[in-house]
């Protein structure tokens, strides 16, 4: 499941050009994602917690999407993370962090509705 999923475009270019390279970032990111006490599921949503509290869009985008997709991680949770970041990094990273939320889970729905 965790698979190259989370990996940018950048590294995914590396497994043709730089197997070496690859295979570095992937061994760093199977142990990173493979907690020894926490759950995958609670890992990525410290790591939305994080890029939401980073003001990254990009990078909020990316985790919200995957965690979504890839973990069924409901909005509402999402929204208890940002609770959170609310808490500790402000308003500006909280409302970014909801706008992107609600855009990623409005975009997830019509593509859902054009496949039906």
């Amino acid at each position: 499941m965790k698979g190259d999923v989370y990996y940018g475009k950048g590294i995914r270019e590396l497994r043709d050009s730089h197997p070496d390279l690859f295979e570095l970032v992937s061994n760093i990111n199977d142990t990173v994602w493979d907690g020894e006490v926490l759950d995958y599921k609670t890992q990525k949503l410290i790591a939305i917690g994080i890029t939401a509290s980073r003001a990254d869009p990009r990078a909020t985008k990316k985790q919200i999407r995957s965690a979504i997709e890839v973990l069924g991680i409901t909005k509402e949770e999402i929204v208890d993370v940002l609770r959170v970041v609310l808490l500790t990094s402000g308003m500006p990273a909280f409302s970014k962090s909801l706008q992107i939320l609600n855009s990623v889970t409005e975009a997830i729905e019509e593509e859902r509705e054009d496949k039906a």
